[in-house]
């Protein structure tokens, strides 16, 4: 999400050569359209008022709220910044392969607990994934077919993975993150990851790891329990880096900066 750069000020959303939004490590990022048709409306009614900041953290919001999940109220007034730049993409997201100690680091450099970390990774009950972002959880034999090397996977559902990822599979095709309801938001990650059935090997590292195994159950268990911390651990997310007053600006269009 734009929170974890330069903090929620829509840096992602700008376009060019060299900017956030152009490195790889965004490029399973989608929404961009709906991002820039609600700001033209906006523009139409209430021209330079709501920032394209704003725009991202209510529609991450409702999209959460859409699919199933709590409605909750955040607050608005950020503004947007004027910088973008593909360097802080890598030091600053985190990738699928990460260990939970590389995971934790990122977020304590958010101001973000090991509690949120669980939490906010309960997104992926919904979206898609890039085959290469869990192909590191097999390895290709001498016949040319993969070959599971992740013990902490389910077996059949990593078969599943690899008959819709084989090796020549094309870069465009993706699989959805949450195996059983992937248009609901809800508790079904948790369940998944108790089965040993996370896409990712940063999802499994949740349940592996002792520091983090009894909230997963918990969450597993009680899905209301997770919408109360998603809540709370959603507005952390979307307050990270806000700039406000005289700081940035308010952006025209959210792909290119007004001044």
């Amino acid at each position: 999400m734009d929170s974890w750069l330069q903090g929620c000020d829509a840096s992602v959303l700008l376009q060019g050569n060299g900017t956030e939004r152009s490195d790889p490590g965004n490029r399973s990022l989608g929404g961009f359209q709906v991002i820039d048709s609600a700001k033209r409306m906006l523009e139409i009614f209430c021209p330079g008022t709501v920032s394209c900041a704003d725009v991202v953290a209510l529609a991450a919001r409702d999209a959460v709220a859409i699919t199933g999940g709590p409605q909750l109220q955040i607050p608005t007034g950020r503004r947007d910044g004027r910088l973008s730049a593909a360097a802080n993409v890598r030091p600053n997201i985190i990738d699928t392969t990460f260990t939970m100690n590389e995971m934790i680091n990122i977020f304590t450099a958010k101001g973000l607990s090991l509690e949120d970390l669980v939490v906010l990774s309960g997104a992926h009950t919904i979206g898609s994934a890039h085959c290469s972002a869990f192909s590191d959880r097999f390895q290709e034999d001498s016949k040319g077919k993969l070959t599971l090397i992740d013990t902490s996977l389910d077996r059949n559902y990593a078969n599943e993975l690899m008959q819709r990822c084989p090796v020549d599979a094309s870069a465009s095709i993706t699989v959805v993150n949450d195996p059983e309801t992937s248009s609901s938001f809800d508790n079904q990650y948790y369940r998944n990851l108790v089965a040993h059935k996370g896409l990712f090997q940063s999802d499994s590292v949740l349940l592996d790891d002792k520091r983090t195994r009894n909230l997963v159950q918990d969450f597993a268990n009680d899905q209301e329990k997770f919408f109360q911390s998603w809540s709370q651990s959603f507005l952390k997310l979307t307050s990270i880096g806000v700039k406000t007053g005289e700081e940035g600006e308010i952006r025209q269009s959210c792909s290119m900066t007004s001044g």
